[in-house]
């Protein structure tokens, strides 16, 4: 809308805390910020509404039929674009319940498999530990006979 760069914004500032004075100054700062917010908000009210009565006329339709007689190929890969969408965002669910019901009774199977392997696993070192313990408690023995005899 307005291009203003630092050195204009620089002399704007300095005007303005000469003509209002540094103590109203960011009072006025605040007022031409609400009253910016205002015009945004009215400009951007006012391009909905355009908008909304472009759309509601057909004129989009007429821009979309502009748009593939002037770039026919852009249009072609719209179309394949499209197309390349609705391939991609195939429910699993509606179309493969049979490998769905095989997929989970393998995942059951894997699931018992590695549960009876972590169980085994845990015997197998529970038992290895009770027998170190046994070895241990042994030599202890061993060792504390030994000096009952001296």
């Amino acid at each position: 809308m307005f291009d203003l760069g630092f050195a204009e914004l620089l002399v704007i500032g300095i005007t303005a805390l000469i003509v209002v004075g540094p103590k109203d100054l960011p009072v006025l700062f605040r007022k031409v910020g609400n009253f910016m917010g205002k015009a945004r908000g009215m400009a951007r009210e006012f391009s909905r509404a355009m908008n909304e009565a472009a759309d509601d006329s057909g004129l989009k339709d007429v821009q979309n039929t502009i748009k593939t007689a002037t770039n026919p190929v852009g249009s072609a890969m719209d179309g394949v674009k499209d197309a390349a969408k609705s391939m991609t965002s195939i429910d699993p669910e509606s179309n493969t319940g049979k490998l769905s019901a095989e997929r989970l009774a393998a995942k059951k199977k894997i699931e018992a498999n590695a549960a009876r392997m972590a169980a085994e696993r845990k015997k197998r070192e529970a038992d290895e530990a009770l027998a170190k313990a046994d070895e241990l408690e042994a030599a202890a023995k061993d060792t504390a006979a030994p000096e009952k005899d001296a």
